[in-house]
């Protein structure tokens, strides 16, 4: 299960509908070895997409230095579909390399009536996909 505050729910949101039509992305990282997501970087989606995303090579080599400085590690991996529901794609899969993490898709799909709002989070590990239940809590107690 993922528990994240709403503070972080919304912000997740926000840079997606902010991106739309391009896919948007980002991490939210956490003390390494705590699981607690905690700090949120938005990225600049570098293929500038409505179909697919990509960090910037030197974007993530900086962020990866900089959560390695703080102890932190990714907890959540974000990204957002924009015209179809929040499942990881055959891409999405390929490029899933943190088995630790959470990989949350937010579908904007909503954004020109093509569906519901949907904010999920999978487990992708070695290419198998299993869906987990969201809690949004106020704060971590």
């Amino acid at each position: 299960m993922l528990t994240l505050t709403k503070a972080l729910h919304d912000q997740i949101v926000a840079h997606a509908r902010e991106d739309h039509p391009d896919e948007a992305c980002g991490v939210v990282a956490g003390p390494a070895g705590s699981g607690r997501p905690e700090r949120f970087i938005p990225m600049l989606n570098a293929a500038r997409s409505p179909t697919f995303y990509e960090f910037d090579s030197a974007d993530l080599l900086k962020l990866y230095r900089e959560m390695d400085d703080r102890d932190e590690e990714p907890v959540i991996i974000y990204h957002s579909h924009t015209a179809t529901e929040a499942h990881p794609s055959r891409t999405d899969v390929s490029y899933a390399n943190e088995p630790g993490a959470h990989y949350v898709l937010v579908s904007t799909a909503d954004a020109d009536d093509a569906g519901p709002f949907q904010f999920r989070s999978f487990r992708i590990v070695d290419g198998a996909i299993t869906e987990e239940e969201v809690r949004i809590v106020e704060s971590y107690a």
